[in-house]
């Protein structure tokens, strides 16, 4: 099994397990005299089982992640958390330069008289720096993605 199969299989027992919960908590209490809807009991059963499968699946995702290389970027765990810190930095630069730019909102001058409010960050450099971090985290996703179908599921 391919590694990227395992993250959609991953995907599913989360939607799975959130499905059996709303199952069970529906099912779990019922009026005197009527029948509950499901059981409730082997719903709970259901969820434990596909639990388990999730929780192989994420050990054997995570073992996988930690001994593939992808090249230069290291092992796939590396480029995992530069990928996040890309986001991460990709969002601080886009929010600053925002807030310089007063796209938050806040003041505006309507009279002469009245203050004016300056940017105290160069917007135009922040802006070419959140556009060189988005490309380097497109670029690395996609190498992110491309291991994800060619390496296969460690056991």
């Amino acid at each position: 099994m391919k590694l990227a199969e395992a993250l959609a299989l991953r995907a599913d027992a989360v939607r799975r397990v959130e499905q059996l919960r709303a199952r069970v908590v529906g099912s779990a209490r019922f009026q005197e005299g009527e029948e509950p809807a499901e059981d409730a009991a082997s719903l709970l059963a259901e969820a434990g089982e596909v639990l388990g499968e999730y929780e192989s699946l994420i050990r054997r995702i995570n073992r996988t992640n930690a001994v593939s290389s992808i090249g230069a970027d290291g092992t796939l765990t590396d480029a995992l958390a530069r990928r996040d810190v890309l986001r991460l930095r990709h969002s601080v630069l886009i929010d600053a330069a925002d807030a310089a730019a007063g796209k938050h909102g806040g003041y505006v001058r309507q009279l002469r008289s009245e203050l004016k409010m300056l940017s105290a960050l160069p917007v135009a450099d922040l802006r070419r720096q959140a556009d060189a971090v988005s490309r380097d985290l497109r670029e690395l996703d996609v190498r992110i993605q491309r291991a994800n179908w060619e390496v296969d599921l460690v056991d």
